[in-house]
């Protein structure tokens, strides 16, 4: 990747060709989508079937599951690229090396995190949650899986070369997700309640700016090391 491409052409490029990459292994990048649908379609069937009873469990189950699903998928967003050398040439392409890590970030919340959110009516709806808090859910929940894409890629940069490094990454993102987790299930709740949601979603916003911000970075300087 030449250093006379545009810095945006770049990113676009990148994003570009991780998605056409991943269209062939498409049962990688599916696994997290069916463990969120199976963990929250078993719900309703080891609880009480009551509505009531359901929408309180509501918010916990649909976080913990889309949590638990993106961590799935964590350890796909570099690997490939660090085991044929593309990391290495990213990092001398004289693009800015935390620009092309967000590519790869946002590159892997399309696949991961998007189709949860797309999904997640369904699984509301199975855990009733009643029609006029759908856009409430999938607002909390498209702001919480961009943040947990965020911090997912931090935790794939730290772990990036060691064997096994699953059980890893879930002890240094979990720790880091629980203020997503969180806020995102409050404002699920409030959303199932008929309350406004207003609160939450600003927080959940924030931690998403901040994660744009400094979560490229982070990336990059453990990227880099884990290269020397």
């Amino acid at each position: 990747m030449s250093a006379r491409v545009p810095v945006l052409q770049a990113g676009l490029r990148l994003m570009s060709r991780d998605l056409r990459l991943a269209m062939r292994r498409a049962g990688d990048w599916l696994q997290p989508l069916v463990f969120f649908l199976v963990v929250t379609t078993l719900f309703p069937l080891a609880l009480n079937p009551e509505l009531s009873r359901l929408r309180d469990v509501a918010p916990g189950a649909l976080w913990v599951a889309g949590l638990l699903s993106s961590l799935l998928a964590l350890e796909l967003l570099f690997r490939e690229d660090s085991l044929d050398g593309s990391l290495e040439q990213l990092a001398i392409s004289g693009v800015p090396f935390a620009w092309l890590l967000w590519a790869k970030t946002v590159a892997h919340w399309l696949l991961t995190g998007l189709p949860l959110v797309l999904v997640a009516p369904l699984a509301a709806t199975a855990l009733g949650a009643p029609a006029a808090a759908i856009p409430g859910v999938l607002a909390a929940l498209l702001l919480g899986s961009l943040a947990l894409s965020q911090l997912g890629a931090i935790g794939a940069a730290l772990t990036l070369g060691l064997r096994r490094s699953g059980v890893l990454q879930a002890v240094i993102v979990l720790p880091l997700a629980v203020p997503v987790l969180i806020f995102g299930a409050r404002a699920t709740a409030l959303a199932i309640a008929g309350e406004p949601i207003a609160p939450p979603l600003y927080l959940l916003g924030a931690l998403v700016v901040l994660g744009v911000t400094l979560a490229p970075l982070a990336a990059a300087a453990a990227v880099r090391i884990s290269l020397e």
